[in-house]
């Protein structure tokens, strides 16, 4: 694998996502907190520029509870986090955007932005991500926003879902959004593995929680990067199966999590914003 970015990425492809971002800049809306299921409320201290207009935040999709979901049908809203799309929220959004800032020259904000689906928001941001969505809820009508929202030129990277049960939910939601269109397996010279880091050999990411066996359940062992894509050939939505960059981000600075988990997650992950910025 190539350790030092394409310099060429890091100037005229960045460079060129400055300029296709400039004119949401005074769309995007506020800033807004939730707590999370690992940490509470204000526990990660809050970036100074938190409120600051950016050509690129990490944007965290909100969504209901699935029925593989703890948390369906209790006393809960998940509208008000402390729900499974706050796994490792914003540890892993802060630690990866800080990244993105030191490996690029896209103008990035260092908090996260929470975006939900039915308050019509995703269309301010060139890039969405997604935890957990082995065990989603996501509704019809959700479904369609995001369909509109990726065919009229967004990016949605679905993480941190692993085996058979959880690869099932996943596929049926989503193909509520794309039913017409098939997940494929990502050839190694796809453009999303080259926009900026040359990325050959691809690992398995596990969770921090399961470095030892390597992976989640016994039906999840092997990474496996997919995608849905449109008539033209572009990624809509970039799929981690049985990896866990979530929390290759959120243990980045943690010496007990292994850095060439950690390495790997931000490589693509920075591949995958410039790809979404610039395709």
């Amino acid at each position: 694998m190539d350790r030092e970015p394409r310099r060429w990425a890091r100037g005229g492809l960045a460079a060129l996502a400055a300029a296709l971002s400039l004119g949401a800049l005074d769309a995007q809306r506020p800033f807004r907190q939730f707590p999370g299921v690992e940490y509470r409320l204000g526990e990660i201290p809050l970036p100074s520029d938190y409120a600051d207009n950016a050509e690129w935040a990490f944007a965290r999709l909100m969504f209901p509870p699935g029925p593989l979901n703890g948390y369906e049908g209790r006393d809960l809203d998940w509208h008000m986090g402390v729900s499974l799309w706050t796994q490792d929220f914003p540890r892993a959004d802060r630690h990866f955007s800080l990244a993105v800032r030191r490996l690029t020259r896209i103008q990035t904000r260092s908090a996260e932005q929470c975006v939900n689906l039915d308050e019509g928001d995703a269309f301010d941001w060139p890039w969405l991500y997604a935890v957990q969505v082995g065990e989603w809820g996501l509704t019809g009508r959700e479904s369609a926003e995001m369909r509109e929202y990726l065919l009229r030129g967004g990016f949605f990277m679905a993480d941190d879902f692993h085996g058979g049960a959880e690869w099932r939910e996943f596929e049926t939601r989503i193909r509520k959004a794309f039913p017409d269109r098939p997940i494929q397996d990502i050839p190694d010279d796809d453009p999303i593995f080259h926009t900026v880091y040359d990325i050959g050999e691809k690992l398995q990411i596990p969770g921090q929680a399961h470095l030892r066996m390597g992976y989640k359940y016994a039906d999840g062992k092997g990474a496996h990067w997919r995608a849905i894509y449109d008539d033209k050939g572009r990624i809509l939505v970039a799929i981690s199966f049985n990896s866990d960059i979530g929390d290759a981000w959120e243990w980045a600075d943690d010496p007990y999590y292994p850095s060439k988990f950690s390495d790997q997650a931000i490589r693509m992950g920075v591949n995958y914003i410039v790809y979404a910025m610039t395709h």
